[in-house]
């Protein structure tokens, strides 16, 4: 990687991703799935803290993000807010916990940037409970053929440019691959652009 690159990953690019995913439909899909998990929760991609002020109040989080740049501003969001997190700057395909140890689970805006997605799901499979459940909310391939023409075009532009992101995913085959069923799942465009804003979102349960 080149210095240029190595900067703007550090420097440009967390401050960029944190202003981007405040969206309003963003937020709203925060606050209306975050709430549907309690307990002691694992939460993969934990990015600059946007999910944390939605958690129910004595939930305990465990938080994994391999950018130590954005959890800077997710450890500001969980002292204003008195989330109890504790923060693990790895990988989602290795995390730092034993089998069956976490109630639920809760992933946004994450499986399109995880190298290996199919790797991380199996990995949250192996940490979560028996029954548990996952909340998700991730956009991904378009079911209108034009617009995953484009997807497909842009994805090796739009990669490197957002830190990794795949604009072509189907985070839904990913997840019921790894063994998910799904209790509620949407599907649709939220604002934006509709090569990167085909959503799939719900609430999936460990089988």
């Amino acid at each position: 990687m080149s210095v240029l690159a190595r900067w703007y990953d550090r420097a440009v690019l967390p401050k960029l991703l944190n202003t981007l995913m405040k969206s309003p439909e963003m937020t709203r899909i925060r606050a209306q799935r975050v709430p549907q998990v309690s307990g002691r929760v694992l939460e993969i991609g934990v990015g600059s803290g946007l999910n944390l002020p939605f958690y129910q109040p004595g939930t305990k989080v465990f938080a994994v993000d391999p950018s130590e740049e954005l959890q800077v501003y997710a450890r500001e969001v969980a002292e204003a807010h008195g989330t109890e997190v504790e923060f693990a700057a790895v990988s989602g395909d290795a995390i730092p916990a034993d089998n069956q140890s976490f109630d639920a689970a809760v992933i946004t805006w994450t499986l399109c940037t995880i190298p290996d997605p199919a790797a991380a799901l199996l990995e949250i499979r192996r940490v979560l409970k028996p029954g548990a459940r996952l909340v998700f909310a991730e956009h991904g391939v378009s079911p209108d053929h034009g617009v995953a023409r484009w997807q497909n075009r842009i994805n090796p532009i739009w990669k490197p440019l957002a830190g990794g992101c795949n604009l072509n995913r189907a985070p839904d085959v990913l997840l019921a691959e790894a063994g998910f069923a799904f209790d509620d799942i949407e599907r649709g465009y939220i604002a934006g652009p509709k090569f990167a804003t085909y959503t799939y979102q719900g609430l999936a349960r460990l089988m």
